[in-house]
């Protein structure tokens, strides 16, 4: 009997069962010195253990009183059971000596695949194996005919020269596939083609339109200059800058000349009027001379302070020194400041070497008045009084800064706070202003901290009535 449980539709009665196994017994044999039944195989296990001695009484034994037991045997087999793949499904039941013919029929037992293609699966799985899934089946294609395997079968979908395919570029032809190249290549509507012109690809049926803006496309040239082969992206430059018949300004357009002829004739016509085009450009340069001087002043008016405080930083002060002593007299001029919006424009100078009874010994500062945007709306002469400071730059949490200052009123006779003229502007330095020429001498501003990191600060500030800046 093969070695697999089996399942009994009644617990076998305990002279069926083997005392070794627990399990009804496969070729029962019997011990005739002790009545005592085993399962051969079970018993031949017991011994090869090397005792000789019955499992049940413990008596001794003799391999000679060991005899098979074919009528138990045959009651054992008549017992009733069911399938062993009943919890699969198979629903027979029988005597255990009809199970092996059971097998030969049961759906559910595993067997080979009758193609030896080492598949192991259920009957009842066979046929769709054998039909779909088994790759030594055999196979006819239903295009060409031939015959393959199964697995031989699966390389050839997809390549049979027979069968019916649809063109790949979707253009709605259908042909065998042996002939889809000659169509994707020649005759399909739908296939790539690259333009001559620009070498970029378009779809076949739309790379006509396409020479309609193609960049690369030769053009003629609209002035019928002649030259061939003008690509349609090239042309506007030729016609600008190749083009012997296109029209063209005068290059002098800019200073007024509005003569326009042939591109080759120009040369002729710059010739012809070297004169007058020289007249012209005479003519801008002072245009463009008096718009600068109007762009430098308007930037100037920008840049100005309006609050009637100046601070002015002269850096690089020891060069600066040195510079106003080797040249005699030699003026510093502050940026322009207004004492309030809308109101004076002043300009403060200083002379490092001193200027007057300060030249040699002394730094002089002055102050003056320029022409400003709003002279015409201000009172005049300028009375408003003005403090000069040299401050000191020690740190102030070192000690308290004392700063050296001096402070004036205007004299409304002196002809420097009468309304300037135009000609007056800041890079006059032949107007002196009003101020101190012993304003700090060479030996105090060296003391403390009036110059640090080589440069010192000069303030001026006008004390203008509240009424007035209202």
């Amino acid at each position: 009997m093969p070695g697999f449980d089996y399942k009994f539709l009644e617990k076998p009665k305990r002279r069926f069962q083997c005392p070794l196994c627990s399990k009804a017994m496969r070729e029962p044999v019997q011990v005739s010195t002790c009545g005592h039944r085993f399962c051969d195989t079970c018993l031949q296990e017991f011994l090869s253990e090397g005792v000789f001695k019955c499992p049940e009484d413990q008596l001794p034994l003799d391999y000679a009183k060991i005899y098979p037991d074919p009528e138990l045997e045959q009651q054992i087999l008549a017992l009733p059971i069911r399938c062993i793949h009943s919890e699969e499904g198979c629903r027979w039941t029988g005597q255990m000596k009809q199970l092996q013919g059971h097998f030969s029929t049961c759906a559910f037992n595993v067997i080979p695949c009758p193609n030896r293609c080492s598949v192991k699966l259920t009957r009842r799985d066979l046929p769709d194996h054998l039909q779909h899934d088994c790759p030594k089946r055999k196979v006819q294609c239903e295009f060409c005919g031939s015959e393959f395997t199964g697995e031989a079968y699966e390389n050839h979908q997809g390549v049979c020269p027979q069968e019916s395919v649809y063109c790949e570029n979707k253009c709605g032809a259908r042909m065998m596939r042996r002939l889809l190249s000659q169509h994707s290549m020649a005759e399909c509507p739908k296939r790539t083609q690259p333009c001559k012109y620009c070498g970029k690809e378009f779809v076949f049926d739309t790379i006509q339109n396409h020479q309609y803006h193609c960049p690369r496309f030769p053009v003629q040239c609209p002035n019928q200059c002649g030259t061939p082969n003008i690509a349609r992206e090239d042309l506007a430059n030729h016609v600008k800058d190749n083009c012997g018949s296109a029209l063209v300004l005068c290059p002098f357009k800019e200073a007024g000349c509005k003569h326009r002829c042939p591109k080759l004739a120009i040369g002729r016509h710059l010739e012809d009027t070297t004169k007058s085009h020289l007249t012209m450009m005479c003519n801008l340069v002072g245009r463009q001379r008096q718009e600068i001087l109007e762009l430098r002043r308007e930037v100037e008016e920008l840049s100005v302070s309006h609050d009637g405080v100046l601070i002015w930083k002269l850096s690089d002060y020891s060069r600066k020194l040195q510079e106003a002593k080797l040249r005699s007299n030699h003026e510093f001029f502050s940026p322009p400041f207004y004492t309030h919006r809308y109101g004076y424009k002043l300009q403060v100078s200083a002379f490092l070497n001193g200027n007057g009874s300060g030249e040699g010994s002394h730094l002089s500062v002055y102050i003056r008045v320029l022409p400003g945007e709003y002279d015409n709306l201000l009172e005049w002469p300028f009375s408003y009084k003005v403090t000069f400071s040299i401050l000191d730059q020690s740190d102030p949490s070192l000690s308290k800064p004392q700063h050296i200052t001096e402070t004036f009123n205007p004299d409304p006779n002196w002809k420097n706070f009468q309304k300037p003229c135009s000609s007056r502007n800041s890079l006059d330095e032949s107007t002196l202003g009003f101020g101190y020429p012993k304003f700090i001498s060479h030996e105090e501003i060296k003391k403390r901290n009036y110059i640090r990191d080589n440069c010192i600060f000069i303030k001026a500030s006008i004390e203008i009535p509240q009424k007035i800046m209202a």
